[in-house]
């Protein structure tokens, strides 16, 4: 591509400034590790909130969702279940509150509260620290492709004449980019990436509308009508999937028996149940819940989680439904000549050719803050599990601030690196995400439900239940590709493609048993552990015997009885939350029946979220 030079100005001028204010607050990110990782828990719940946002408007995800949306058509606004985004509404309702409460650092540090510091205590923190790590270098790989794939289509240098293998000009962009992100998110820790995150959500927004707005204005009804399938419009489903391409973009069809989602009822009805699980675990251990962690308390713990679905959905749906559309209507003749085109580019592709001078310049740097942005944070998430809870707790208990943050910022370095190999070995965005939400969180949920709701389960029983998860996310898929190519039924159900959401039911067994008797085989956590925590954190669930003893202790202690009002809450809130979701899309394609009874809806939820949650939350106290 040929970038003119306004817009390359725009793009270097964009970096500078970036990573310049990055250096210059990361003073105040420098002083000991509460400083470093949490902001010393100083901040604005807004900032938070938007900060938050701005790490998960990422520019993977993004490419991701464009090619969801495009070749799924409105059936797509279920798939991000898979993470689960409604994840975001579970917080929301009760769950930051509950993990704001514990008064903690990172979610290893948290096991302490919850299993004490015995051994069973012990294993259950390094568990947990083992998925922390290794799901930071699943997301870094994650960001190495999509920024690689980003690049090489949007910026006009070429650095090698390699087509394939590591160092092509894909490697080579990202590597170069992951390296400039890393200067200030390194040196400056959670300010420099909040402060840095404010700014770069801001030229999101205006790029996302930006967006948009030119679909609206140069894309008729009828031009988009010409290029989709029957069914393309309709969000709702069937058994199947019900979205055929033949006669229109037959390559679409191979790519989507690829991905394994024909059996849409089945799929979707896994990404639900896995992702209840999964909300109800409480966030992982990444930039997520490092935000929870460094709200000033619980209430503004609430309150940034909210923030996130108010500022996120809206603004990224805008830009996705715009880059899509562009893409119906401009690029069909360039995608049917393919032999086999790669749809997750369909976002450089469209900005590439039909986006004016000037206005590119801007919507580059925007994408670009959004790889900046999940880049850093999931960066910064890395070195707390490294240092705090190992370092700290095993090696140097006495280690001053000025070390820790120096060792920090070297665990950073490190882990770059080693995700940016694991980015050189990996062909797809969608590969990754794949692996990530489908089967590794799918080996994590069921120790992490468990340890918030039922009194009687142990640090034994949360290690080996999480053992067996994550050990089974690295055996089950490889074992089912095995069988797939091996066994004759499985090749003929499965020979199109496979979906790592079919290996969920597998490892839920393999963790829930590992749990279970990792729990009954060894004796329950201390008394006075236990009680601390409930009291601490007051968790509905099953804490019978706990509650008692709690009670007997303190009678002016009120145990919370709120599962039924938060888990209504949480229901409505999942629609609240698919109305933002929906509404841009459809303003985009100007369907205006569709989007005038989602703005109904998205009003009458969100009086009642007003109402059940917003004027209920608990007050701050100093």
């Amino acid at each position: 591509m040929h970038l003119h030079g306004l817009d390359i100005g725009i793009i270097v001028g964009y970096f500078i400034v970036v990573i310049l204010i990055g250096l210059w607050v990361s003073r105040k990110g420098a002083k000991d590790l509460d400083s470093y990782f949490l902001g010393g828990k100083s901040m604005k719940w807004y900032l938070l909130g938007v900060s938050d946002a701005s790490g998960m408007f990422d520019i993977s995800g993004t490419m991701w969702l464009v090619y969801a949306l495009f070749l799924y058509g409105m059936k797509s606004i279920w798939l991000p279940w898979m993470w689960p985004t409604f994840n975001q509404i579970f917080l929301m309702m009760f769950m930051s509150a509950w993990m704001r409460r514990s008064n903690v650092m990172t979610g290893a540090q948290w096991m302490q509260t919850r299993f004490g510091s015995d051994r069973g205590g012990t294993l259950a923190h390094l568990s947990v620290v083992l998925f922390a790590l290794v799901n930071v270098i699943g997301l870094l790989a994650y960001a190495f492709k999509g920024i690689g794939k980003f690049a090489v289509v949007m910026l006009p240098w070429h650095f090698t004449a390699a087509t394939t293998g590591i160092f092509t000009d894909e490697n080579v962009y990202a590597m170069i980019l992951m390296g400039l992100t890393s200067l200030y998110a390194i040196k400056g820790g959670m300010v420099s990436v909040v402060i840095t995150e404010v700014m770069q959500f801001t030229i999101l927004t205006l790029t996302a509308l930006t967006i948009g707005a030119i679909a609206i204005v140069q894309v008729s009804p009828e031009m988009i009508a010409r290029s989709i399938p029957e069914g393309w419009m309709n969000p709702f489903f069937g058994w199947t999937l019900g979205v055929n391409w033949d006669g229109i973009l037959h390559t679409a069809n191979k790519v989507i028996a690829q991905d394994g989602n024909e059996f849409f009822s089945i799929i979707i009805g896994l990404m639900f149940f896995k992702g209840v699980l999964a909300s109800l675990a409480g966030p992982a251990p990444n930039y997520d819940m490092q935000r929870i962690l460094a709200t000033r308390n619980p209430r503004e713990a609430s309150l940034m989680n909210g923030m996130v679905t108010v500022v996120l959905m809206f603004p990224r749906y805008m830009m996705i439904a715009g880059i899509t559309v562009l893409a119906l209507a401009f690029t069909m003749p360039q995608l049917q000549s393919m032999e086999k085109p790669d749809f997750e580019k369909i976002l450089p592709l469209v900005l590439s050719e039909h986006v004016p001078t000037g206005v590119l310049g801007f919507l580059l740097a925007g994408l670009a803050a959004a790889f900046m942005s999940n880049f850093a944070a999931t960066l910064n998430a890395a070195p707390a599990y490294v240092v705090n809870d190992i370092y700290k707790r095993f090696i140097n208990p006495n280690a001053g601030g000025k070390k820790e943050v120096t060792l920090s910022r070297i665990v950073s370095i490190v882990f770059l690196v080693i995700g940016i190999t694991f980015g050189l070995l990996t062909n797809r965005i969608t590969d990754v995400m794949m692996w990530l939400v489908g089967s590794l969180y799918s080996g994590f949920v069921v120790a992490n439900v468990l340890k918030w709701y039922w009194w009687r389960f142990n640090g034994y029983g949360y290690f080996y239940g999480m053992v067996a998860g994550i050990g089974g996310a690295m055996v089950v898929p490889e074992l089912a590709k095995y069988l797939i190519e091996h066994n004759a039924t499985m090749h003929e159900l499965f020979k199109e493609g496979f979906n790592m959401i079919y290996t969920f039911p597998v490892l839920f067994v393999i963790s829930v048993i590992g749990c279970i008797v990792g729990t009954l085989l060894t004796k329950p956590e201390d008394d006075a552990v236990l009680k601390k925590f409930y009291k601490t954190v007051n968790p509905w669930g099953w804490w019978g015997p706990i509650r008692a003893k709690v009670m007997a202790e303190d009678p002016s202690f009120v145990p919370n009885h709120n599962a039924v009002h938060d888990l209504t809450n949480v229901a409505v809130g999942i629609v609240w939350q698919l109305c933002l979701v929906t509404l841009p899309i459809y303003i985009v394609l100007r369907q205006w029946s569709w989007a005038g009874g989602i703005t109904v809806l998205l009003l009458l939820t969100t009086g009642f979220i007003k109402f059940r949650w917003y004027d209920r939350l608990e007050k701050a106290v100093d």
